[in-house]
């Protein structure tokens, strides 16, 4: 009596202990499982990878990300538009700026792109005209705007360049190439009748690129 009543201690034993085994292997397993899926979770839904022949993106020291265009161009991506302004103007009135010289001069060389920039600050700073730059790029003047991009619409489909971008902070920075200039027009594509007023009302300073200036 006295053996079996030992050896049912001895299974009772047993059972218990096979039971704290395989809640501790029970419990292990799910502290792996819970490892591996936090592991997971952790783990970036992509990565960039850059060839030997990528283009490595970078962030434009005023506007934001740049993107390569068709041409071959870097273009400014306006989807980034905060940025730290050096110059003294607003966010709204660079972007205005860089977005009216490349209408104007996105085909033109540096010095076309820095002529036109210079043209849009020395009205800014002419007490004949608005004081931002906003103001002056959209101006309108009995029914007339002062810039033909704002008026065809082309203003608002151009894609900035990094040329266009440097050649406006070159102005920005100080570099006034304008000779006191506040009027341009490209003669080619004018209307006769402005062009008649430039001529009959200004004094012509020189000729760049498409455009001839005036003050």
């Amino acid at each position: 009596m006295l053996s079996e009543v030992k050896f049912v201690s001895m299974y009772k034993r047993f059972a218990i202990q096979l039971f704290l085994c395989n809640l501790l292997i029970g419990t292990a397993w799910f502290s792996l499982q819970g490892i591996r899926t936090n592991h997971m979770t952790a783990k970036p839904a992509f990565q960039l990878r850059l060839t030997d022949n990528a283009v490595e993106p970078r962030a434009d020291k005023h506007v934001g990300f740049v993107r390569q265009a068709s041409s071959g161009q870097r273009v400014v991506d306006y989807d980034v538009l905060e940025k730290n302004n050096r110059y003294g103007m607003s966010n709204e009135d660079y972007e205005v700026l860089l977005r009216i010289v490349q209408a104007e001069a996105g085909c033109e060389d540096e010095k076309g792109k820095m002529l036109v920039a210079g043209v849009v600050m020395n009205r800014v700073e002419n007490k004949r005209f608005p004081d931002s730059v906003t103001e002056v790029v959209f101006q309108n003047v009995d029914g007339k705007y002062q810039f033909s991009p704002i008026a065809n619409g082309t203003y608002y489909s151009v894609a900035v360049t990094e040329e266009t971008v440097a050649a406006v902070d070159k102005v920005l920075e100080g570099e006034d190439i304008t000779q006191g200039a506040l009027y341009f027009v490209a003669r080619e594509f004018a209307d006769e009748e402005n062009v008649e007023w430039f001529d009959a009302s200004l004094e012509k300073l020189f000729c760049h690129g498409g455009h001839e200036f005036f003050k």
